[in-house]
């Protein structure tokens, strides 16, 4: 039986700031932009093209055919996989990502056991079936039982989240030992104003459905992104390119949180200022729109495609 856990659900308060001000005394925050006037599509208001209109961006793609989501599926999976090989991301045995199948419903699409990220294909991914085990489709090779406890529970819990993604990246883990959520100290921050959960346990390696269980619970209803207390980060999407782009974002703000900490340590004259809520809410109601997670990890996967 897992231990009893402790988990934060509910929106991360965000911490008081000092106003500062300019030579004139005014509120030098005084300004916060509004949504009123612009684009109703959050994707549509980070780009432009021509005035004729004539220029577009591909998103998200739409399926007529299941089968050949699949396959886009296995193929960004593949990829995704890669760059975080090319991240450092791997640590033995650890890390996974899954995402749910378009054909078969309660199966979900999985790395094999004990294979280097950097080496993942579309050939060497694994379908799980709802029982938990490796079905005939896919490849033939076994999975990491701890990965099924943790993602199953997530799938189940989460109807939203086709994809989630869990490794042990080491600013994650770093930061994971203080069971706390990072501050909201940069623009890239904004992805995870009221949007990061924290599960303040460690029950050990995942071997029971309880634990799984748990993470989930820390995840919540709305939550994307989750620090798990000892253990490192996961991260769920509508895509597994958004996945993977939450996790790389978090994995950099949690090395960016450490920078920032060890800065201020012991010190009167250097103070962190973090992001007013209201500015931060302002932001995260567009860069936390799942198309522009997908359209910001495309850069990195495009080289990863094959």
């Amino acid at each position: 039986m897992a231990p009893t856990a402790t988990f934060t659900s509910e929106p991360v308060p965000a911490h008081p700031v000092s106003k500062p001000t300019n030579p004139n005394g005014v509120d030098a925050n005084g300004f916060h932009q509004s949504l009123d006037k612009l684009e109703e599509n959050p994707l549509r208001r980070t780009w432009r093209g021509n005035a004729e209109g004539t220029i577009d961006l591909g998103t998200v793609p739409k399926f007529d055919n299941p089968y050949d989501e699949r396959e886009w599926i296995k193929a960004h999976m593949a990829a995704a996989f890669r760059f975080w090989g090319k991240s450092g991301f791997g640590e033995g045995i650890s890390g996974h990502i899954t995402v749910k199948d378009p054909v078969l419903p309660g199966h979900y699409w999985m790395n094999p056991f004990g294979v280097h990220f950097s080496s993942i294909t579309k050939s060497k991914l694994c379908l799980v079936g709802p029982d938990g085990y490796v079905t005939k489709h896919g490849a033939q090779l076994p999975i990491n039982t701890a990965g099924f406890y943790i993602h199953s529970a997530i799938h189940k819990a989460r109807p939203d989240a086709k994809a989630a993604a869990h490794c042990h990246s080491l600013y994650g883990k770093a930061w994971s030992a203080f069971g706390k959520p990072i501050d909201i100290l940069t623009q890239d921050a904004c992805l995870f104003y009221d949007n990061l959960g924290v599960y303040n346990n460690f029950g050990g390696i995942v071997l029971a459905a309880e634990e799984g269980s748990n993470i989930a619970k820390a995840l919540g209803p709305k939550f994307k992104t989750c620090i798990l207390q000892n253990h490192g980060l996961i991260t769920v999407g509508e895509t597994v390119d958004e996945a993977v782009f939450l996790f790389a974002s978090l994995e950099k703000m949690c090395k960016v949180q450490l920078a920032v900490e060890a800065a201020t340590a012991g010190t009167s004259g250097i103070k962190k200022t973090v992001i007013d809520p209201e500015d931060a809410e302002f932001t995260a109601k567009t860069i936390q729109w799942y198309e522009n997670t997908y359209i910001s990890v495309s850069p990195s996967l495009c080289f990863y495609f094959k």
